[in-house]
């Protein structure tokens, strides 16, 4: 009695095709497996051949005979993303242009500690910094420095560089020169 139903000759050749040029070498053993159970091996001789437990042969076999050639296909490995950040990126993208001291920060740059802070401030969602970092780097916004810092141009850059400068030259051991930036950074 045999165990699946015949495969047509068309359908065998394709599987064997495809058996020659697929990369995925558990596909092409799950397709074997079915081409020897066609060609009567019994299920205990298909699992010594190809290594494979009688389980998973059967398991096979069901797959096989629910879905057809396409149910032994290999699955994407790791598990699908938990994020779409799709609808999030314009509201991302309108929060850079504005400087964190904007939103109350003494940081003059964003970072993605920062942006994870006021995201959950504002949306009530909390987006892992890991998880930002995977959406940024996919869309093409990169860091200024190796510290994850984003960088966004700072339009009064030339007045800030000047007034330095200036206060720089009148300096002297009385009167010192002290320049705060980015004080507020937290490093648990």
């Amino acid at each position: 009695m045999p165990i699946i139903a015949p495969i047509p000759r068309n359908e065998r050749r394709l599987m064997q095709k495809v058996v020659h040029q697929t990369q995925d070498k558990n596909h092409a053993r799950r397709l074997m497996a079915m081409l020897m159970l066609h060609r009567g091996d019994s299920v205990t001789q298909v699992a010594k051949t190809l290594c494979a437990a009688r389980s998973s042969v059967n398991r096979w076999i069901n797959w096989f005979t629910l879905f057809g050639i396409d149910g032994l296909k290999s699955l994407p490995a790791g598990r699908p993303s938990r994020w779409n950040l799709n609808p999030l990126f314009p509201v991302l993208s309108l929060l850079l242009q504005y400087s964190p001291q904007q939103f109350g920060w003494l940081r003059s740059r964003w970072s993605l500690e920062l942006l994870a802070i006021n995201i959950k401030s504002l949306f009530n969602i909390t987006i892992p910094i890991s998880t930002l970092y995977r959406y940024f780097s996919r869309v093409n916004i990169v860091w200024r420095r190796a510290a994850p810092t984003l960088k966004i141009p700072d339009a009064e850059y030339e007045e800030k560089m000047a007034a330095i400068k200036e206060a720089l030259s009148t300096s002297s051991a009385e009167y010192p020169v002290f320049y705060e930036d980015e004080v507020d950074i937290a490093f648990n």
